[in-house]
């Protein structure tokens, strides 16, 4: 099949898929399986990856148990305890500091405004406290499941998530690529790309306090990253009804670390506690072949390119045949972006460049115009 499409998704298959169970005989180096998932003893997993050998064999259990097993993995014991506090410490700081100037406030799964974050979290934290940054990313385990699910040469991004007291669980949903966008965007890329984008980024989250349940650790439902159509399937009812009935919850102590396949369905739980602050640093890790061959100066080109596609158009071009110029030129995908400037707020992704020339040529906004929103962007 090409094409996938959320109406021909089939809630009896998903459900075949996921009703599957984690066999501990196929994770030998795990500790345990707890709720379907696959659980590891931090020195013990250090201890067997202290050979080259012992290390690959390691990777491959990891990578075997992201793709063919449950999708989700959690290492015990991670990080240490004050390496965890001290960037903690930082990040509350930097939530203080961006509070102060209305720095953020925009949310891809929840309202604006209920959690803290910090977006862009690994430059922050870096210009903030470069020793804390050190201390905390000199983490081999960080790097031997990102390894193991992307390959060398790896990019880190990091964003922290403070779920409040009295934070609502989100939805259920599929991550970065396509579960960042609408169904009618998803569905418009073929179906070899729904089962590429989960290889292309690693899903990961770090506790920074102790989370028993009641706080709300996020929500699994582990297998769920077999079905092919899942980018498409999150939204509809009965596969949300589902997930409510039939997901799992871990809890999780300070320095944990939970990593999953990005199309493993998923979403904060429910904080019921009155008192405690549950912080996670998320990190999205990325491979390093999603780039261009070229560095491209796209800004420098619309500079000179929009009043050519506004003339055209005043003059009778053909719209379709313009906008196929505009996606030449263009940065298309909104990814990578500054989240506290691009907020996705009205949607799950703020505006690319060419979603803003095509609202500039629909409102037959004038070149100088649009030149003052080039700018303001590149400021």
């Amino acid at each position: 099949m090409t094409w996938l499409a959320s109406d021909t998704c089939e809630i009896d298959e998903f459900i075949a898929l996921v009703e599957q169970t984690a066999d501990i005989a196929d994770y030998p180096h795990a500790a345990a399986i707890e709720r379907g998932t696959v659980v590891y003893d931090s020195s013990s997993l250090r201890e067997a990856t202290a050979s080259p050998g012992g290390r690959r064999a390691v990777m491959s259990e990891l990578a075997d148990a992201l793709l063919n097993g449950p999708g989700i993995v959690v290492f015990r014991g991670a990080f240490e305890q004050p390496v965890v506090d001290a960037a903690s410490a930082a990040f509350f700081e930097l939530i203080a500091k961006e509070k102060a100037n209305a720095i953020g406030g925009g949310d891809h799964f929840a309202k604006p405004g209920a959690n803290d974050r910090v977006w862009n979290a690994l430059e922050k934290l870096a210009l903030h406290d470069p020793h804390v940054f050190v201390d905390y990313y000199s983490n081999d385990l960080v790097d031997l499941i990102s390894t193991a699910w992307l390959g060398p040469a790896y990019q880190v991004t990091s964003q922290v998530n403070v779920v409040n007291p009295g934070g609502a669980a989100q939805e259920p949903h599929r991550d970065y690529h396509l579960g960042f966008m609408t169904n009618e965007e998803a569905a418009s890329f073929p179906a070899h790309v729904h089962r590429l984008s989960p290889m292309m980024t690693l899903q990961g989250a770090v506790a920074h306090c102790d989370m028993p349940l009641e706080t709300g650790p996020t929500m699994y439902l582990p297998h769920s990253q077999k079905y092919e159509a899942g980018y498409l399937a999150w939204r509809r009812d009965d596969f949300k009804a589902y997930f409510a009935d039939h997901h799992v919850q871990l809890s999780l102590q300070l320095g944990d670390a939970v990593f999953f396949n990005p199309a493993l369905f998923h979403g904060a739980g429910t904080n019921v506690t009155s008192d405690v602050y549950r912080i996670a640093n998320l990190l999205q890790v990325g491979t390093a072949m999603g780039r261009t061959l070229e560095a491209v100066d796209r800004g420098a080109m619309l500079d000179v390119l929009y009043p050519v596609f506004l003339a055209r158009l005043e003059g009778g071009a053909d719209r379709a045949l313009v906008d196929c110029a505009v996606a030449a030129a263009a940065e298309g995908y909104p990814f990578p972006c500054n989240l506290d400037v691009d907020k996705p707020i009205g949607g799950l992704t703020p505006p690319s460049d060419a979603d803003r020339v095509r609202s500039a040529l629909d409102s037959s906004t004038s070149a100088a115009d649009f030149a003052a929103v080039l700018a303001a962007r590149r400021s």
